[in-house]
C-alpha cells in the first residue's frame, strides 16, 4: 500500500444513482423519494424527484472521515422518503419511509475499485410494506489539503482562524422541503475537524468541510505516536486496562493486520476487539535479540553463538556495516523447559577455526520478565570481554535479553529451539492467505474476415482460449454467412483467474477442424486486465474486437490462412471478471467460506472462531529416514476461509506441544474448520523432492458450537492406507465460536440462502464446477508453495479433500449405509404400526384408537400435535446432545471392516497400475455390483409403469375394474361423511387379528397382476 501524502483528508463518497420498483405512497400510485445518507453524525440527502416509482439522482455526496482507522467498524445508513410536498395538499403529514438499507465500512471500496451495486430495500419494522431496490456507489479516497487548511502551526506570526460563520446559506434551491420528524434537516451536517499532528515540528491542522453549521468543539489533540501493536495475552497476565493511541491515518482501508505484525503507520488496518488469548497454555522461553556490533577486529563472515543450558544457536553471518560494525537482527526463542542461570552470547570469526572475538555472559536470575502489554525491551550495548590481558578484546554488542511467553510479537520470526538450526526457514510459523480469485467469464461472439479455404463440407470453426493451465474450447459454430465472412457462437467460457491480472493472459485461438487436422487460422493475446469487473448480471458488459494475428505452430496443429499480410481476420469478445460468484477450490460438504469474491457484497461478520491448537501424543515414526534418528517433526496447519495458519515445526518429538493460538472472523456459522497435522520432511537438506508426509485430519464444523463456549477435547487422527485404516495418534485443541451478532440476525441466517445471488440468477453447471475447482485448487497450492516458508501441494491437497470424488467402493458402502441410517426412522415407524396392528400391546392399541378418534372428530388438531409432538422429541433429545465436537469416525467411514483389496483398488491412481489380471477381476466384481443396481432400476421402474397401466388400458379388464371402483368410492365418499369414513378406514385398518386374513390383500394382489413394460425390453 502506497503512503498517502503528508497532509491529506479521507474522504467517503456515496453516489446516489437510481432505485427500482418503490412503493407508492402519495395515494395517486407514485411517489416523490428522496434520499438521506448518514455517516459518522454526518447526514446529507438529495434532491426530490416527484411522482417516479423508478427515479434517478445521479447525485454524488460526500462525507469526511475524521478517524479511518475506525471506518471498517462503521456503518453508512441510507433511508428512502417520499416527500410530502409533492403530494396533494390534503396528503400526509410526514414523508412516508419508503427503505433503508445498512452498509458495513468492510464494503466500502477504494476509489477505482468501485462499482454499481444494488441493495435491496429493508423495513424498519415488521409491519412496514416496504419493496424495490436502491443504487449506490460507495467508496473512499484521500484528499490533499488546500491552501486555506493548511496545518496551524506551520506560520508562528498567523493569526488564529476566525470561528466558522453560523449563517444559514440564502439561495436554497425551491424543490428542497423543508425538514419534517421523519426526516431531520441533513443539508448542512456538522462540523468536522480533523487534526493532523506530526512529530517535528508538531503541527495542527483543522479541515473544516464546506458545509454550514454551528460552530464545532474545539478539535482534540491525537498524538502521533506508532500504532501500538497487539498482543497475545495468557492467563498468568494480569487484566490490565489498555490505551490505545489513535493518530489520523491519511491512507486507504486495506486487509486487517494480523497479530504480532508492526504496521505501517499510513496504513489502515480493521482491528477488531482484543481478544484475550486463554485457550492455550503459557510456555516461557529465553529471547535473545542480537542487533549489531561495533568495534570488532577484522574478520570475514562474523556470526553469533548463543548458548544457554543444552540450547546452543548460531546466527547467520552478519551484513556488513562498515568499520567492523556487522548488523544481524535476528531473535532467538530458547524454551525454558529446563532452566539454566547461565547465558553466553559471544561473536565468533567466519573462517574454520571460528576466531573468538569476544563475549558477554548473563545471569538469568537478573533477566526482566516481560508481561503484558509492556513494550518491546529496547536493546542496550554491551562491552565484549574475554581474550588474554596481553590482548584485550575490543567492541561492543547491541542485545536485548528478556523472558517471554509464545504471546510475544517477537516468537513468531524468532529462531525457535524445538526447530533444527538448518531448517529455520520450513520450521517457523506462519500465517498465509489464499490468492484473490475470479470467475473471468469469455463470451464468444463472433469472428469476421476469417482465411478459411474452400470447402464442400460444413465449416467446422472453434475458438480455443488459454489462460496458463486452463483450456477450453467451443462448440460448432451455431450461425455461419454464406460466404463464410462472419462465423457466430455466442458461447460463455469459464475460467479462474487470481490477482494480480497484470500476470495473466489470455492466448485465444481460432481453429478450423473441418479437415482431419485442426488449422490454425489466427491467434491473439488478450491480457486479462482488460476485463471488466461486474457484481452482478444487471451490469452490462460491452464486447471488444481484438484482431488476430498469424499464429506460429502449435502442438498438433497446422497454421493456415495462406502466406503474407499481418490480418487475418477479427474476433468479437466479451470478458467480465464475475465478482458475485464464489470461487470453490474446497468441497461443497466441507466448505468454510460463502462470500462472494467482490469485497462490497461481503455481509458483516456474525462472529469471532477461536482456535487453539495446545499439542499431539501418540504420533508415529514417519518421516524421520533422513534424520540422525528417527523421528517425528509435526506441525499443524488450519484452514478456515482465505487464511491458513501454519504452527512451527517441533523437532524430534513424538508428543509435541505447539500452544498456539488464532482467530478467524466467521461470516457465516454454517461453516468447517479444517485441521491437519503433518510430519516435516522439507526441513532436511538431503530430503530433495520429498513431500511432507500426512498424519490425520480434523474437521470442526461451526454451527455445533455453543456461543462463548470453550471446547478442549483430544481428538483422534486416523489414515487411511493400502494396508489398512492406522490410528496416527491424536491432537488436542481448544475451539471457542463468539457470536457478536443478535440472536435474530444469527436465526435469520439459517433462512438466507448459502451462496452468493450470482449462483442462482446465473447457475453454473455441476461439471463446470468441478472443472473450476480443480483449476482454483491448482492456483492456491501453486501460490502457496511461492510463500516463505512453502506450504506444500501435497498438504493443499489433502487439507482441501481434492480426491473426495474418486472411486471407492468403501465410500459406497458408507454412504449406503448413511442412507439407511436416514430412513430407520421411516422404518421403525412401520414396524412401530404394525405392531399396533396386530395387537401385541393391547393398552397401546386401546389408546391409539382413542386419539385416532379424537383427531379424526376434531381434525384442526392434527397439524398442532404433529408439531407438539416434534417438539417434545427435539426437547428428550437434548440430554443426548453432543458435548463436544465430533472427530472423524472410523465405523461411519466403513474403515474398520474394509477388504485388503477394496483399499487397494481405492489406491489406485487413474489410469490403473495394476497386471491385467487384477483389472479385470475388479471390472467383473464392478458388474455385479451394477447388475444389483439394475435390478433395483428396474423394480422401481416397474411399479411407476404398473401406476400408469391404471388407465393406459393395457389391460382392459383391469382397467375396467378400476374405473368401477372409483365411481363406487366417489359415491360412497359423497353420501357418507368423510368423518365416518375415516372412522371406519381406520378401524378396518387396526382390527384384530382375529379378523385378519393371512394371505395379502386384495388391493395389494390387484396392483402386482398389472403390467409393465419389463416384458417388452430385450
Amino acid at each position: 500500500m502506497t503512503s498517502p501524502p503528508a497532509h491529506t483528508v479521507s474522504k467517503l463518497a456515496v453516489e446516489v444513482i437510481d432505485a427500482r420498483d418503490l412503493v407508492p405512497k402519495d395515494g395517486h400510485g407514485t411517489s416523490s423519494p428522496f434520499v438521506i445518507v448518514e455517516f459518522d453524525g454526518q447526514r446529507k440527502r438529495t434532491h426530490t424527484v416527484a411522482r417516479d416509482l423508478n427515479p434517478q439522482w445521479n447525485e454524488r455526496l460526500e462525507f469526511a472521515v475524521a478517524n479511518p482507522a475506525s471506518m471498517v467498524a462503521q456503518e453508512l445508513d441510507v433511508e428512502v422518503y417520499n416527500d410530502k410536498r409533492m403530494g396533494s395538499p390534503s396528503g400526509a403529514r410526514k414523508n412516508h419511509f419508503l427503505g433503508r438499507v445498512r452498509i458495513c465500512g468492510s464494503q466500502f471500496a477504494r476509489r477505482g475499485e468501485e462499482a454499481l451495486i444494488y441493495f435491496p430495500l429493508e423495513r424498519r419494522s415488521l409491519l412496514s410494506w416496504i419493496r424495490g431496490e436502491i443504487g449506490l456507489k460507495v467508496y473512499y479516497y484521500d484528499e490533499p489539503l488546500s491552501d486555506e487548511t493548511k496545518p496551524v502551526g506551520s506560520d508562528p506570526n498567523q493569526a488564529p482562524a476566525p470561528p466558522p460563520s453560523t449563517e444559514e446559506p440564502k439561495d436554497v434551491p425551491p424543490d428542497v422541503p423543508a425538514p419534517t420528524e421523519a426526516a431531520i434537516d441533513t443539508q448542512s451536517p456538522p462540523l468536522v475537524s480533523v487534526v493532523v499532528v506530526e512529530k517535528t515540528p508538531v503541527q495542527t491542522a483543522h479541515v473544516n468541510a464546506n458545509v454550514v453549521s454551528p460552530p464545532s468543539p474545539d478539535p482534540t489533540t491525537v498524538e502521533a505516536y506508532p500504532p501500538e501493536v497487539r498482543k497475545m495475552q495468557t492467563p498468568a497476565c494480569t487484566e490490565r486496562d489498555r490505551v490505545f493511541s489513535k493518530r489520523f491515518i491519511g491512507g486507504a482501508c486495506g486487509p486487517r493486520v494480523i497479530s504480532g505484525r508492526f504496521v505501517d503507520c499510513n496504513e489502515l488496518v480493521d482491528r477488531p476487539p482484543l481478544a484475550t488469548y486463554d485457550l492455550v497454555e503459557p510456555m516461557q522461553y529465553l529471547f535473545v535479540r542480537v542487533v549489531k556490533a561495533r568495534g570488532l577486529r577484522p574478520c570475514e563472515s562474523p556470526h553469533v553463538k548463543i548458548q544457554a543450558g543444552p540450547h546452543t544457536r548460531r546466527s547467520l553471518p552478519g551484513r556488513d556495516g562498515g568499520a567492523g560494525s556487522p548488523e544481524w537482527n535476528q531473535v532467538f526463542a530458547l524454551s525454558q523447559c529446563k532452566p539454566d542461570s547461565r547465558l553466553e552470547i559471544s561473536v565468533r570469526g567466519g573462517g574454520p577455526d571460528e576466531a573468538f572475538l569476544g563475549g558477554v555472559c548473563f545471569d538469568l536470575t537478573d533477566v526482566p520478565v516481560r508481561d503484558q502489554p509492556d513494550g518491546p525491551l529496547a536493546p542496550q550495548w554491551y562491552r565484549l570481554e574475554g581474550g588474554r590481558d596481553d590482548a584485550p578484546m575490543t567492541g561492543d554488542i547491541m542485545v536485548a535479553v528478556w523472558i517471554g511467553t509464545q504471546a510475544d510479537e517477537s516468537f513468531p520470526e524468532a529462531w525457535n529451539s524445538d526447530a533444527t538450526y538448518v531448517s529455520y526457514t520450513y520450521t517457523r510459523s506462519k500465517v498465509y492467505q489464499s490468492p484473490k480469485m475470479w470467475y473471468l467469464r469469455a463470451t464468444v461472439i463472433e469472428a469476421q474476415d476469417l482465411r478459411l479455404a474452400a470447402a464442400t463440407r460444413p465449416y467446422d470453426v472453434r475458438v480455443k482460449i488459454l489462460l496458463g493451465i486452463q483450456a477450453l474450447c467451443t462448440r460448432r459454430p451455431t450461425a455461419v454467412s454464406s460466404s463464410a465472412s462472419s462465423i457466430s457462437w455466442m458461447e460463455d467460457l469459464m475460467f479462474v483467474a487470481s490477482e494480480p491480472f497484470s500476470n495473466h493472459e489470455m492466448i485465444v485461438q481460432v481453429e478450423d477442424r473441418s479437415t482431419k487436422e485442426p488449422v490454425v487460422l489466427g491467434h491473439a493475446v488478450v491480457p486479462v486486465a482488460l476485463a471488466e469487473q461486474r457484481l452482478d448480471e444487471r451490469q452490462a458488459v460491452a464486447s471488444r474486437w481484438f484482431s488476430l494475428e498469424e499464429a506460429a505452430a502449435f502442438a498438433g496443429c497446422r497454421c493456415g490462412g495462406g502466406p503474407g499480410g499481418g490480418y487475418y481476420g477479427r474476433l468479437n469478445l466479451r470478458l467480465c471478471l464475475e465478482g458475485g460468484y464464489h470461487v470453490m477450490d474446497e468441497a461443497a460438504h466441507v466448505c468454510s467460506d460463502f462470500r462472494p469474491t467482490a469485497k462490497q457484497l461481503w455481509k458483516p461478520a456474525v462472529g469471532v472462531l477461536e482456535l487453539g491448537i495446545l499439542g499431539a501424543r501418540g504420533l508415529p515414526i514417519k518421516g524421520g529416514e533422513e534424520a540422525a534418528k528417527s523421528s517425528t517433526n509435526a506441525y499443524c496447519v488450519a484452514k478456515y476461509g482465505k487464511k491458513w495458519v501454519r504452527t512451527r515445526t517441533v523437532a524430534d518429538c513424538f508428543d509435541p506441544r505447539w500452544n498456539e493460538q488464532y482467530t478467524w472472523q466467521v461470516y457465516d456459522p454454517c461453516t468447517v474448520l479444517t485441521v491437519g497435522v503433518f510430519d516435516n520432511c522439507r526441513m532436511f537438506d538431503a530430503a530433495g523432492d520429498r513431500q511432507d508426509y500426512r498424519i490425520g485430519k480434523v474437521r470442526i464444523r461451526v454451527s455445533t458450537l455453543e456461543s462463548n463456549r470453550v471446547y478442549t477435547t483430544w481428538y483422534p487422527m486416523l489414515q487411511l492406507q493400502p494396508s489398512g485404516v492406522m490410528k496416527m495418534g491424536e491432537v488436542q485443541l481448544a475451539v471457542r465460536f463468539a457470536c457478536s451478532a443478535p440472536f435474530p440476525d444469527t436465526w435469520a441466517m439459517y433462512a438466507q440462502p448459502m451462496l452468493p445471488r450470482m449462483h442462482y440468477l446465473r447457475p453454473i453447471a455441476v461439471w463446470k464446477q468441478e472443472v473450476l475447482r480443480a483449476w482454483a485448487i491448482r492456483m492456491v497450492a501453486e501460490w502457496l508453495e511461492r510463500s516463505e516458508p512453502p506450504l506444500g501441494q501435497e498438504v493443499v491437497h489433502y487439507m482441501l479433500d481434492v480426491d473426495t470424488q474418486s472411486w471407492s467402493i468403501r465410500r459406497s458402502r458408507a454412504n449406503w449405509f448413511r442412507v439407511l441410517c436416514v430412513l430407520a426412522w421411516a422404518f421403525g415407524l412401520a414396524r412401530w404400526v404394525d405392531d399396533i396392528r396386530r395387537w401385541r400391546n393391547p393398552t397401546t392399541t386401546v389408546l391409539v384408537h382413542v386419539l385416532y378418534l379424537v383427531l379424526v372428530w376434531y381434525p384442526e388438531l392434527v397439524v398442532p400435535t404433529a408439531s407438539l409432538y416434534m417438539s417434545l422429541i427435539g426437547i428428550w433429545y437434548c440430554r443426548f446432545r453432543p458435548r463436544v465436537p465430533a472427530g472423524m469416525d472410523m465405523g461411519l467411514s466403513q474403515a474398520n471392516m474394509v477388504a485388503v483389496d477394496d483399499l487397494d483398488e481405492e489406491f489406485d491412481p487413474v489410469p490403473s497400475a495394476k497386471p491385467a489380471e487384477v483389472v479385470r477381476a475388479r471390472y467383473d466384481r464392478l458388474r455385479k455390483m451394477a447388475a444389483q443396481a439394475q435390478r433395483l432400476l428396474g423394480d422401481f421402474a416397474a411399479q411407476g409403469e404398473r401406476v400408469q397401466a391404471l388407465v393406459s388400458w393395457r389391460d382392459p379388464r383391469a382397467t375396467r375394474l378400476f374405473i368401477v371402483a372409483c365411481l363406487v368410492v366417489a359415491v360412497v365418499l359423497y353420501v357418507v361423511p368423510h368423518k365416518m369414513v375415516a372412522v371406519g378406514l381406520g378401524f378396518y385398518f387396526l382390527r384384530h387379528p382375529m379378523f385378519r386374513d393371512p394371505m395379502p390383500p386384495a388391493s395389494l394382489n390387484f396392483f402386482r397382476r398389472l403390467p409393465s413394460l419389463t416384458d417388452r425390453m430385450l
